[in-house]
């Protein structure tokens, strides 16, 4: 994989180049405004790798903004906008303006390139999928959006696309994974060159099987706006075959590069969270600590990680949990804190070969453990673990069993869950005592199993905020206390993104329906049309 990504991204940071500059290519060029002989296949790759690559729009989205409101982070100053709520336009602007003139136009190209192409088929099936992914995020954010015509200002000459309605744009998501997976054929063009699914086995299968993983996610989105459509969509989902293993779960491996912001080859949620000194990343949130702590979670003594930092070499870094959880337990931050809240004096603990240390407050309260942050940690784009989550979910809504009970889904939820972790450079892998005892210790309680269902799989989506967000809001679970600070701009956990200020001043006709939809006002309190 690492080896494919050497191979790609140079060329990935020309490609809004070479759409926009092609004029001086000369006779490469039918269309003075746009190239004639761009692989497609490297238009793909560049999307995929930027999705979870791109640091501007991950530290934005995931770790300032959704990671802290959804109380999974927090205590870092910069987390302080989504933690405590306070209004940064700039931060909820990031993800339209760097991605529609990036992976929205790239991705759009590339379908238009490879329709009705005989030897591409499969290559615009998988593109049509990436593109339904790539706006799922988008709408999910911010509500209604361009969609039809985005991307198309060189196709079409549309610069001030129309608005689609989201329910309109979620229709055409489903038309779109049923027709895309139904078009991938193994006899037709070759796809090894992609890199999610690539250097799979059976690459056009694992493509098929993401595609329907992905309807069961968005169908699931419905609940409380359009029930009878989601029971149908997730029903029909699982038919067509879904991620049945974490060997089949959809990720991208990175780099062990810490990126610039002009770079993409680190995971870009790794990367924006080491670029600060220690007492400047976030730390886990109270909130997590304690819905892990009470479910007796073996993931917990893993992923949240206490570490020791030589205050005259800040590379001298020291896990120091053991010493620390004995003296004065696993302590996080409060939602809505700074690290500097609650503050603690320094502890002396004793380290092996190292002698006698002094802990201050920033080293008792816990971090994300080293091996999820790397900069070559992979990110996850769909797990198994969340299929088995969603399976649970209808099981328990609609009495659909696709494949088992409830209990059957949920603990095969859990133990991929349990198992992921193994699948991140130098991760953990737990045994299978810890996971049996993790299953019996959360036996589905009647009448509580939603609860318990979507508060895994929140804990699930821990490195993917903005996911963890919708699954939020469509659920309400789990159960946040919103906790508002004299900094904060609303005193509720916000329900959406706000559009870019260009948007409004360059594209009024257009955005003006999708603002009457919001009642009037494009306010981060406002809810998209499924977040009823």
């Amino acid at each position: 994989m690492k080896r494919i990504l050497t191979k790609y991204i140079p060329l990935a940071f020309l490609l809004p180049v070479l759409l926009l500059s092609c004029n001086k290519f000369g006779d490469t060029n039918i269309d003075p405004t746009k190239s004639s002989n761009l692989d497609p296949i490297n238009q793909l790759n560049f999307v995929e790798v930027r999705f979870g690559g791109d640091v501007d729009i991950n530290e934005r989205t995931s770790i300032i903004l959704t990671m802290p409101m959804m109380q999974q982070i927090g205590g870092a100053y910069y987390t302080r906008y989504g933690s405590a709520y306070i209004e940064s336009k700039q931060y909820m602007y990031d993800l339209w303006q760097l991605g529609y003139p990036t992976d929205v136009l790239n991705i759009v190209d590339a379908v238009s390139r490879t329709t009705g192409v005989a030897n591409k088929t499969n290559l615009n099936a998988i593109c049509r999928i990436m593109k339904v992914y790539i706006f799922a995020r988008l709408t999910d954010l911010y509500g209604d959006i361009p969609y039809v015509d985005a991307g198309k200002g060189y196709l079409t000459g549309a610069v001030r696309p129309k608005y689609d309605k989201q329910k309109d744009i979620y229709t055409d998501f489903f038309k779109e994974l049923k027709a895309a997976a139904a078009q991938l054929d193994a006899s037709k063009d070759d796809i090894t060159k992609d890199l999610l699914y690539g250097s799979k086995p059976d690459p056009i299968g694992s493509w098929k099987k993401f595609a329907n993983s992905l309807r069961l996610r968005l169908a699931m989105r419905l609940v409380k706006i359009d029930d009878a459509t989601a029971k149908a969509e997730a029903q029909d989902a699982f038919n067509s075959g879904l991620i049945s293993s974490n060997a089949e779960l959809c990720k991208l491996d990175y780099m062990n590069i810490t990126n610039g912001y002009l770079d993409i080859r680190g995971n870009g949620v790794s990367v924006g969270i080491n670029q600060y000194q220690d007492d400047g990343r976030p730390r886990v949130c109270t909130t997590l600590l304690t819905k892990m702590h009470d479910t007796n979670d073996p993931r917990l003594n893993y992923i949240a990680r206490a570490y020791w930092v030589n205050p005259d070499k800040l590379s001298d870094r020291l896990d120091v949990t053991d010493q620390v959880k004995a003296k004065v337990g696993l302590l996080g931050v409060g939602p809505g804190k700074y690290t500097y809240d609650d503050f603690l004096g320094a502890i002396e603990i004793d380290y092996p070969g190292r002698g006698t240390l002094s802990v201050p407050n920033g080293g008792q309260k816990v971090q994300l453990a080293d091996f999820l942050v790397r900069s070559d940690a992979p990110y996850f784009h769909m797990t198994y673990a969340e299929v088995e989550f969603l399976l649970a979910e209808a099981n328990t809504r609609w009495g659909l069993s696709m494949g088992g009970t409830v209990k059957q889904h949920f603990e095969k939820g859990l133990e991929a869950a349990c198992q992921q972790l193994a699948l991140y450079p130098t991760g953990p892998t737990l045994t299978a005592d810890e996971i049996n005892k993790f299953k019996l210790d959360n036996q589905l309680a009647p009448g509580k199993e939603l609860e318990q269902i979507d508060t895994q799989i929140w804990i699930a989506l821990l490195m993917n905020g903005p996911e963890a967000y919708a699954n939020w809001r469509r659920t309400g679970f789990p159960d946040l206390t919103p906790a508002p600070t004299t900094e904060s701009t609303v005193k509720t956990i916000p329900r959406r993104f706000e559009y870019p200020l260009t948007e409004h001043e360059q594209n009024s006709v257009n955005i003006a329906p999708a603002i009457a939809a919001l009642g009037g006002t494009d306010d981060w309190t406002g809810k998209v049309w499924w977040d009823k």
